[in-house]
């Protein structure tokens, strides 16, 4: 028997195809979605309308918000900035400049040079 035919014999198995990818798949680890009080609620969706009502160009927004895993329990925090758009009351999504889609259920927190500038004409007249 010719040395490469010999070599063939002992190449490696693989009784198991496709364990390795389930193995990492369960190893995987994922958050879970926190759920906000109502006053947080309330915050937002001030923060929502402010950003939608503000005059001129609308400002740049930073929102961190939760998406849920398509394979399993919890989800992942993204991060994006950007312009709000609109919102669509129908689907209940903040759409961006950019055509990101955002769950308003699934916001947790928005931030912008705009709510500073609210908080500093707020403290001006206390």
């Amino acid at each position: 028997m010719p040395m490469i035919d010999r070599a063939a014999q002992f190449s490696p198995f693989a009784a198991l195809t496709g364990y390795g990818e389930v193995i990492k798949e369960t190893a995987r680890l994922t958050d879970r979605k926190p759920e906000l009080s109502e006053s947080e609620k309330a915050e937002l969706d001030y923060k929502l309308q402010m950003a939608c009502d503000y005059p001129g160009e609308k400002p740049a927004l930073t929102i961190t918000y939760f998406v849920p895993d398509q394979r399993k329990a919890g989800g992942s925090y993204h991060t994006i900035s950007g312009q709000i758009k609109k919102i669509d009351d129908y689907q209940k999504q903040v759409i961006l400049m950019d055509k990101t889609r955002i769950d308003v259920d699934c916001i947790l927190d928005i931030d912008g040079q705009i709510y500073e500038i609210a908080n500093e004409s707020e403290t001006d007249f206390d």
